[in-house]
């Protein structure tokens, strides 16, 4: 007996290998795909502004990058001794305006050039809500007063709506041929994050997530260098049951994630790719294992064991860069 429904992925024409950069933005799911990625090697920028969940934050944070766009203080705004930006995220938060003015131009600038000469960007798009500063916070146009993470602000400082279709596809449209004369060989893949927003409500959820599939599916119909890979469905669809969830009922928890990665990898890495990513995942795995006994000479063959393989793997593809673990393998 079949207790799954199949998903049929459809691989792109070409996947992605070591000699790829990959830039990954959007929700919190992408950043479970981009430390996988990471922890295996490949070159990967994650999120320069920090996590994001709507269209409309996503687009304006790209085309951000493309413009090289600089900040000032004047872009921040304090709320309980720290100052904040509307556009990033609160690990860029502090309490001294110009070491936050300071990080966030520094991390555009890198994403700037990262963006460049990228060769993968893979955007998961969280929610179809979009909040925006009301006319008593701000004297800007309704256009922009987009907000990317409210910091906890008072909920009466924000206005929420759900974006309708047709304004999705439109900001990514158009955010799409700004990227393609940014980097005409960027190949996009589309996410939709299976983490369920709750506390929007169960329906609201839904159309919003609904929404958010049927605009990157319109994106994908309509160009040929965007794919849609089903993070989304196989949670929802393929595991479909709450022991997949952590405690909140919200977040996918370990197995789940690790069965997206583990279709990602499938359909997405190519095969010599995902061999390598395989043995650097072993090397990882040794790294974490915290021995009882450090002293034993079976301990220290352990280590020399896996600082020779280390050495190997870096002597049969140049490009890793592994000198962190074998730095810990040799002097631990």
């Amino acid at each position: 007996m079949n207790f799954m429904v199949d998903i049929d992925i459809k691989k792109p024409e070409s996947l992605i290998s070591y000699g790829d950069s990959v830039m990954l933005i959007g929700s919190c799911f992408t950043e479970h795909i981009g430390r996988a990625l990471d922890e295996a090697k490949l070159k990967v920028m994650q999120n320069p502004n920090g996590i994001l969940f709507d269209p409309d934050s996503v687009c304006r944070s790209l085309v951000s990058y493309i413009e090289k766009k600089t900040y000032t203080t004047n872009d921040l705004f304090e709320l309980n001794e720290v100052w904040h930006s509307w556009e990033h995220h609160s690990r860029f938060s502090g309490m001294d305006p110009e070491t936050v003015i300071k990080q966030i131009n520094e991390s555009h600038e890198k994403a700037h050039e990262f963006l460049k000469s990228a060769s993968w960007l893979i955007i998961t798009l969280g929610s179809a809500f979009s909040y925006r500063l009301t006319n008593e916070q701000t004297e800007k146009p309704p256009e922009s007063r987009g907000v990317a993470n409210c910091h906890r602000a008072p909920a009466k400082w924000f206005d929420k709506h759900l974006l309708d279709i047709n304004s999705i596809i439109a900001m990514l449209d158009a955010t799409y041929h700004r990227l393609m004369e940014f980097n005409p060989g960027l190949k996009i893949i589309f996410t939709v994050s299976p983490v369920r927003h709750l506390r929007d409500g169960v329906v609201e959820n839904n159309r919003s997530k609904a929404r958010l599939i049927e605009s990157v599916h319109h994106l994908a119909g309509k160009y040929e260098g965007i794919t849609y890979f089903p993070a989304y469905e196989l949670v929802i669809d393929v595991l479909r049951d709450y022991r997949f969830y952590d405690i909140d009922l919200a977040h996918p928890n370990y197995m789940a994630t690790e069965f997206v990665l583990e279709k990602f990898t499938e359909n997405y890495i190519d095969e010599s790719s995902r061999e390598l990513m395989k043995e650097i995942r072993k090397i990882a795995i040794a790294r974490r294992h915290r021995p009882m006994q450090p002293g034993t000479t079976q301990h220290r063959q352990f280590l020399l064991e896996h600082a020779e393989k280390v050495r190997k793997l870096m002597e049969k593809h140049p490009f890793l860069n592994m000198q962190e673990e074998l730095s810990y393998f040799s002097s631990t």
